[in-house]
């Protein structure tokens, strides 16, 4: 899928690190503090919600649960390194994400979709909704189940006390070539290989049809490569075309090794639709091909003009037939698919049925590929065939059965992954979250977080509107003997329009969104705007991870 930068990167101001933190921002009422390893003369601060004062906070060594971990919360926390590193990836499109997408290859052997979809696992505690803004001191936990796991805050191992590194740009795959219908086009590192062994193999036939040409020949051969691979492209955006008309988003085009993929991001909805968005690519290979033959009608079979049209017209066509063997990755794997999906009316069943017949495919093209070329079915004499041809025959096979089997794997993981993306739920990977003021003292935030069994925190104005999340990296940055003299809003997040995720969303659709606004944490809310929870990206990718790792 295809991960863009969206409107909810960090905004600088509100994304340093937290070591700024060295120059503590006091309570309005409070003195500063002085230098040294000890907190300055205690004051009053500010209680979040109700305006009384409370006692001043204690020295670190009679800090609350809030700023010190007991034996049981170091136990229960696997995942932390000692630094509090526990969030490694900050978006949940960290495995290339394709989670749900598919490719439609094409050419000699059409590459399978090699991405990774971003995924989140789900926290260990249940989400919660957000106690009341205006709890008092010892807030009651809300009417959620207790949490079977309860760590601290500030010692839950969260990630690192740095600032979350902006998304990096998705890699394009290669050189871009235009952008037809808006789609990227590609041309892989890998495309030049197999250009120039085109170049070499189609100069030696041109050798012997026209000896004439001497060296020029390799020049023909170079333009008959280029025109292949155009027409590979054109067969590529005829996927592309029936896929926007579907409405499905297409991430790019890539011409590579062996032939050409269109990475469609999501599934087709009915199995008619995935016939013919399987079935357009060798249609308009079937299409060139005989478009190629009637232009090669008028022109003499011995000339340049001949021997280049005739070469792609038996080009396309076996592009066409190639494509249309009925197994995946292969568009007639998806059309198998598509058939099984619409007499079964499962979807998961035509994928099995076709990813499992996409295998045997690649192992009948292992074996019988060598040998239909040394009977000479696939033309020539099987007598002139010497040693070099025989090994170059076997190595073809062997790449090309490969690359199918591959394929089928793929595809059964990707429908794996699609049956479990429906588990991904934004209400059952929530946090629970406590709403505190703008200059509430991080440890009063903390130790109210720890009381009411919460594992994050929303800064709200006086009327309760969330305005920022207190970032879980930030907290880790600051010291325990500081945190009575640092407001939350020193190591908040300003809430944008994307980080508002509702707690109704689920697979897919959810990732989409998490995609769109690349972030750390996001705040939950219900349909009626009242905040639910925060959801971490990281436990979105951790319920993820589970999700491919269990058996369809």
């Amino acid at each position: 899928m295809d991960a863009s930068g969206g409107s909810g990167q960090p905004r600088s101001g509100n994304d340093e690190p937290a070591e700024h933190s060295a120059d503590p921002t006091a309570p309005a009422t409070g003195p500063t503090d002085p230098p040294g390893p000890e907190p300055g003369p205690p004051r009053p601060a500010d209680r979040a919600g109700n305006g009384t004062e409370e006692p001043a906070p204690t020295p670190p060594a009679r800090d609350g649960v809030a700023d010190r971990p007991t034996e049981e919360d170091t136990a229960d926390s696997p995942d932390r390194d000692g630094t509090g590193d526990r969030n490694s990836t900050d978006d949940p499109n960290s495995t290339d994400d394709r989670t749900s997408g598919s490719t439609t290859g094409t050419a000699a052997a059409p590459t399978p979709d090699a991405e990774s979809a971003p995924g989140v696992p789900a926290p260990t505690e249940p989400h919660h909704r957000t106690p009341d803004h205006r709890a008092p001191d010892h807030p009651t936990p809300t009417h959620h189940a207790a949490a079977p796991e309860h760590r601290s805050l500030a010692h839950s191992g969260i990630a690192k006390g740095e600032p979350p590194e902006p998304r990096p740009k998705e890699p394009g795959g290669g050189i871009l070539m235009g952008r037809p219908f808006g789609v990227p086009v590609y041309v892989a590192p890998s495309w030049f290989l197999v250009a120039a062994l085109i170049t070499w193999v189609f100069g030696g036939q041109l050798d012997r049809v026209l000896p004439e040409l001497g060296a020029a020949r390799y020049l023909v051969s170079l333009f008959f490569a280029v025109a292949f691979y155009a027409s590979v492209l054109v067969h590529e955006l005829a996927h592309t075309i029936a896929a926007i008309r579907f409405k499905l988003p297409v991430r790019r085009i890539q011409l590579q090794f062996f032939g050409g993929v269109s990475e469609i991001e999501k599934e087709a909805e009915t199995p008619g639709r995935e016939f013919v968005l399987a079935f357009v690519g060798p249609l308009l290979s079937l299409v060139l091909a005989g478009l190629f033959y009637l232009a090669m009608k008028p022109v003499e079979p011995g000339t340049v003009p001949g021997v280049l049209l005739a070469g792609l017209m038996v080009s396309n066509l076996i592009v066409a037939i190639f494509n249309l063997l009925p197994g995946l990755p292969l568009d007639g794997g998806r059309m198998l698919r598509a058939v099984v999906w619409k007499i079964s009316g499962k979807p998961m069943t035509g994928t099995v049925a076709a990813a499992w017949v996409g295998r045997a495919l690649a192992v009948s093209v292992l074996i019988g590929l060598p040998l239909l070329n040394q009977s000479g079915a696939l033309g020539g004499s099987g007598e002139d065939m010497g040693g070099m041809d025989t090994v170059t025959d076997a190595l073809l096979a062997a790449i090309l059965a490969a690359i199918i089997w591959t394929g089928a794997g793929n595809s059964l993981r990707m429908a794996r992954l699609r049956e479990h993306l429906p588990e991904l739920r934004a209400r059952t990977l929530t946090r629970r979250a406590v709403p505190v003021e703008n200059d509430t003292p991080l440890s009063e935030a903390l130790r109210r977080a720890n009381a009411a069994g919460a594992r994050a925190l929303v800064v709200v104005d006086a009327d309760g509107t969330p305005l920022s999340l207190v970032r879980e990296a930030a907290i880790v940055g600051v010291p325990e003997h500081r945190r009575p003299w640092v407001a939350v809003s020193g190591l908040a997040q300003e809430l944008t329009d994307g980080m508002r995720v509702s707690a109704e969303l689920a697979g897919e659709e959810l990732l989409d969104v998490l995609r769109a606004t690349p972030a750390t944490e996001y705040l939950v809310v219900e349909e009626t705007g009242e905040i639910y929870g925060v959801l971490s990206a990281a436990d979105v990718e951790r319920a993820f991870v589970r999700a491919m790792a269990r058996p369809a």
